[in-house]
């Protein structure tokens, strides 16, 4: 195929789509992990008005983007035109438009010079299927070892009296610097809370709001405070990272490294005295998403940034790992005999990450070296935690389905996997190879610290098992933490109160919280309806507008928010959104009632990551 250069632009525009309201990846069912139009179209069309761009016109406009291109190399007269269609499209306000484009021009030109787009297949991912096809992500495998997989032991609960671990867990801070306490919450730009005009009589709160704002600097350090003054004693920090806040549109690279250098001061302040392993989050970037593989030299690299957090990190991490850091952004760390850790830079991944247009076959060979990483452990016989931003439940089909496929291999000695990204409070769950329904492995998806969108502050607390020669290291239970922000903004600048929302055990009645439970649990919620709406609740952190509502709310939240790999259950989407499940004694027929239900109710984005060699689905929220 030929390339054609012009169109980094269209690929550009599309990144101009998911700024916001956020910077998250939740890929649909359609064209095996490409985002569905059917179901981002209609949320899109509210909020950008992109329904004005029709498949006649989308062809019309990128294949004149194209010409230009090819005859005036000036992209700054070609960003112009890009930024009056935003314009005129209410894509967002002016200057976000403008000032986004600039913001990702360069770094969308490097990439998309090198991909294979045209103007169908961008039309096909902007408009809708019918209008082109679009999927420039093939397939591909890695390599597992041929050593034999190790007899299974299903896990048991350590003896009574064993020594535990406690584990505290951030993620998804998003500091706000021009966060403005008095200010309008409601505002038409992407984030609020700030120095602009609203139309909202209520004014943000001086914690935090319940709206698009992230949060101001006092709270984190307040937090902090917290946790510094907590009578519990942490083994360690796990931080899996989205340090800046979501004005994703102005941002600069010196703005990053701010961020990340005053809130690494503030955890080194408070909590210097426990080790820290933190992974990269997508906004850590400028532009967010931009995470060119290392075969990407030069000025539109990603070296200032890993450079820049190995010298913030460096108190931290042993040299060994400050190098893979400093190459890719992962690494691993021995935390103690018989634990060893790995921070996954999950950006490579991301349907987000436009620099994966260009190769996205395991970028910077990052799952091949996991591969290495675990053979190494399971013949050392230790146990690994797993720590990343974005969940692997949501990443691009083919990542996703090797990721799958290691986690199957090395179940005896993966104890544990801890994500972030989506703000609440979920779950992954992965089940066997051979049966289809044996679960192996949970990934949890703790909720965030910052408040975007509409949520409390938060934070968790995993109880591991402990430091003993026969340890499994897994998760024994987990509480989360909140800050109400309705009682803490009701006493204005007085200190608030961090409080207890549930611990995982005894909110859901688990024996553990070992995978089998997470399974059992998920049955339950086909039973029990107000487990369900407890989970709900959960869910949001205690922030939830309202109750779940129907059983098509119920059924479509249970398949796309909380179960990560679902083989046994054999769940379909069709064209028509057919769900059935074998649990049902007959196939619910689901409307686009679902698509409201979820996309406009729920205020999420669905993700279902293809069908794979079993006809399983990976489904994340």
């Amino acid at each position: 195929m030929t390339l054609v250069p012009g169109f980094w632009v269209g690929v550009g525009m599309s990144c101009l789509l998911y700024l916001c309201p956020h910077a998250s990846a939740y890929p649909l069912p359609e064209n095996q992990g490409v985002m569905a139009p059917e179901y981002f179209l209609p949320k899109l069309g509210a909020q950008y008005g992109w329904r004005n761009l029709t498949c006649p016109v989308c062809k019309a406009v990128f294949a004149a983007i194209d010409l230009s291109l090819l005859m005036d190399a000036n992209m700054d007269r070609v960003a112009e035109m890009l930024s009056e269609v935003c314009i005129k499209l209410k894509m967002e306000t002016q200057h976000v438009c403008v000032q986004a484009v600039q913001l990702f021009k360069q770094d969308v030109i490097t990439a998309f010079v090198q991909s294979y787009l045209r103007p169908v297949e961008i039309c096909g991912l902007l408009v809708g299927k019918d209008c082109g096809h679009w999927d420039i992500y093939s397939d591909w495998n890695v390599t597992l070892p041929d050593t034999p997989k190790p007899p299974v032991t299903p896990p048991r609960p350590p003896q009574p009296g064993a020594p535990t671990s406690k584990v505290l867990y951030l993620t998804d801070l998003h500091w706000d610097r021009h966060y403005i306490p008095g200010s309008d919450p409601v505002c038409k730009d992407p984030l609020c809370c700030r120095n602009m005009t609203g139309k909202s009589h209520h004014k943000s709160g001086y914690w935090g709001e319940y709206s698009n704002c992230d949060l101001p600097l006092h709270t984190i350090e307040n937090l902090l405070q917290h946790l510094a003054s907590s009578p519990t004693l942490y083994d360690s920090i796990y931080w899996t990272g989205d340090i800046p806040a979501h004005n994703v549109w102005e941002q600069t690279r010196s703005d990053q490294i701010l961020a990340l250098d005053t809130v690494t001061g503030l955890i080194k302040k408070y909590l210097g005295h426990v080790p820290v392993y933190p992974a990269v989050g997508n906004h850590e970037s400028a532009p967010v998403n931009s995470f060119p593989p290392p075969f990407i030299h030069g000025n539109r690299s990603t070296a200032w940034l890993y450079e820049a957090m190995a010298e913030a990190w460096r108190d931290w991490l042993p040299d060994e790992a400050l190098q893979t850091l400093r190459e890719a952004g992962f690494y691993t760390v021995r935390l103690r005999p018989g634990l060893r850790l790995v921070s996954l830079n999950m950006n490579f991944c991301s349907e987000e990450n436009f620099w994966l247009s260009i190769n996205s076959t395991d970028p910077a060979g990052q799952l091949q070296w996991l591969i290495r990483v675990l053979q190494a452990s399971e013949d050392e016989k230790e146990k690994v935690h797993i720590i990343g931003h974005i969940p692997p439940g949501i990443c691009l089909k083919s990542w996703s389905w090797n990721y799958y496929r290691i986690v199957n291999r090395y179940e005896s000695t993966i104890a544990a996997q801890f994500f972030g990204h989506t703000h609440v409070d979920e779950f992954e769950l992965f089940y066997d190879e051979e049966t289809l329904s044996r679960p192996v492995s949970v990934a949890f998806i703790a909720p965030s610290v910052t408040t975007y969108i509409n949520l409390n502050p938060g934070y968790r607390i995993y109880e591991i098992d402990g430091n003993y020669s026969t340890s499994s290291h897994m998760v024994l239970d987990h509480e989360t933490h909140i800050l109400n922000l309705t009682e803490a903004n009701a006493d204005g600048a007085t200190a608030p109160q961090w409080t207890t929302l549930y611990s995982a055990r005894a909110a859901f009645g688990l024996n553990t919280t070992f995978p089998a439970d997470w399974d059992n649990l998920l049955q339950s919620f086909l039973r029990d309806e107000a487990l369900f709406q407890k989970f709900w609740y959960l869910h949001h952190k205690g922030h939830v507008q309202e109750k779940v509502s129907s059983i098509l709310c119920d059924l479509s939240s249970l398949v796309f928010t909380d179960v990560g790999l679902m083989p046994h259950r054999s769940m379909v989407m069709q064209d028509q959104d057919i769900v059935g499940a074998h649990e049902l004694d007959t196939p619910l027929v689901v409307t686009h009632e679902l698509d409201t239900c979820v996309a406009n109710r729920y205020e999420l984005d669905l993700k279902v990551i293809g069908a794979h060699e079993h006809d399983t689905l990976v489904v994340g929220a």
